[in-house]
């Protein structure tokens, strides 16, 4: 019989699909560290994922988490770290074997479990879904999905850390997923190495306040802190956090010696606000979170002890994220240059939109932003600001559309400015703007009963 150990150390490694490459190698050479956690999924990440398997059914993961194993695989077995993260996207067998490829090149070749989740992946049952009776009505609007169904390019539900769990425990040193929540991938090695039971449901709010803390990287370390951010030590050093906790459900978060950044309260509570709805009420596939109940002290140099968590019962619902085509859209810019910048973009913008009326385009949205003077602060901006002696202007201005030829019409009338509308314009960024698809979200709920999630091993 196998004792729970006295404290379990997670890293973040990701804290979203694009974060610091070097971060993960860091947390894994800077000091000891049990577990390293790495998030690489947003909402818009998996219709991109979706679209890449549609037109190549081996890809639909992060494919940058295979080089990095590759460099730290080494590492990892040395240390004897395990690996949590969702870079499987739409596709964890295909990561998984990615990986396994990469292990047995490495000479790995049965020294290496991967266990890959499944199960969230609703594209394919959406249909009898509905069939069914299963409206998957928007959480904002109420509207039933059928309005939009033949535009969905992708669905997934969020997926809790109970597969995570299931996979260490089948002995997995690699835990690969689609779509599990953020704070999953923290919570389920907590689970697994203390012990923890799936209704205790204190604890289970102790790790998802954890994973809540460290799903954004550095973000809870020193990075996009707004409180005493000039006096931030050494960003370009900055040491990603982590969760330093104990089986009775308190944690530290702190981070190795010798990085930049910060561990603070200030920081830690930025960090919890964060894509915060009702605080005493966060709700996840595997508990519902007081975050009104955190205690945070700082316990020393970049180290903020957390307890006094508490935690209440599941719901019966699964949130379901749904991607769906919108439309078009296009966003051109031009920088006018003083004296006058201010007024010039003004006077662009005047006779662009004049241009689109003459030729009788309509828009479902046309926005001008004037970044320097408004496009951060809206009105607020232009009152506070000495608009007359700014140094330059970049006008912004973008539209929407379900007609594509009105939007590509409409990338052709920026560029002419240049040499027919007011004067100095300094950069055109990015040449001639070009139309995007736009994916729009769908928010919902399932009941839990509908989704099974599933729990493979790859040896490599």
């Amino acid at each position: 019989m196998t004792t729970s150990p006295k404290r379990l150390r997670i890293a973040a490694g990701q804290g979203f699909w694009g974060d610091w490459l070097e971060a993960p190698y860091r947390q894994v050479t800077g000091g000891p560290v049990d577990f390293l956690m790495m998030d690489y999924l947003a909402e818009v990440t998996m219709s991109i994922l979706q679209k890449q398997k549609s037109r190549d059914p081996s890809l639909g993961y992060a494919k940058d988490f295979v080089p990095l194993m590759e460099r730290i695989l080494p590492i990892l077995a040395e240390r004897r770290i395990r690996v949590t993260c969702n870079a499987g996207g739409v596709n964890p067998h295909g990561c998984a074997q990615a990986v396994a490829a990469v292990a047995r090149g490495q000479g790995q070749r049965g020294k290496l479990r991967i266990g890959v989740v499944t199960g969230d992946d609703l594209l394919g049952r959406l249909d009898g879904l509905l069939t069914g009776g299963h409206e998957l009505k928007n959480l904002d609007t109420g509207r039933p999905l059928s309005d939009v169904r033949d535009r969905v390019l992708a669905a997934n539900a969020y997926l809790g850390a109970g597969p995570v769990v299931q996979a260490l425990r089948g002995g997995a040193d690699i835990v690969i997923t689609g779509r599990v929540t953020d704070t999953g991938l923290t919570l389920g090695p907590l689970m697994h190495a203390f012990g923890w039971r799936s209704d205790a449901w204190d604890l289970l709010a102790a790790g998802t306040v954890a994973g809540h803390i460290i799903e954004c990287g550095a973000q809870s370390s020193g990075g996009n802190c707004l409180v005493d951010w000039e006096r931030i030590p050494d960003l370009a050093n900055v040491g990603y956090p982590i969760v330093d906790a104990e089986p009775d459900g308190t944690f530290s978060i702190t981070k190795h010696p010798d990085t930049g950044g910060r561990i603070s309260v200030a920081g830690v509570t930025e960090q919890l606000v964060y894509e915060m709805g009702n605080p005493a009420e966060y709700i996840t596939p595997d508990c519902v979170a007081d975050f009104t109940s955190i205690h945070l002290a700082q316990a020393g140099k970049d180290r903020v002890r957390v307890s006094g968590v508490r935690g209440r019962p599941a719901t019966d619902q699964l949130k379901v994220s749904i991607a769906y085509f919108y439309g078009y859209k296009a966003v051109g810019t031009l920088m006018y240059a003083w004296p006058d910048a201010y007024k010039k973009a003004q006077a662009a913008d005047g006779v662009l939109r004049q241009r689109l009326a003459d030729l009788g385009l309509e828009f479902e949205a046309l926005l001008t932003e004037f970044v320097g003077a408004d496009a951060t602060h809206g009105p607020l901006g232009r009152a506070a600001a000495p608009l007359d002696d700014l140094p330059e202007i970049q006008l912004r201005v973008g539209v929407r559309s379900t007609d594509r030829a009105a939007v590509e019409r409409f990338t052709r009338e920026i560029a002419p400015l240049i040499l027919n509308g007011p004067p100095s314009v300094t950069g055109f960024a990015g040449g001639r703007p070009k139309p995007e698809e736009i994916v729009a979200y769908w928010p919902a709920l399932l009941d839990k009963h509908m989704v099974e999630p599933c729990v493979e091993f790859v040896d490599v």
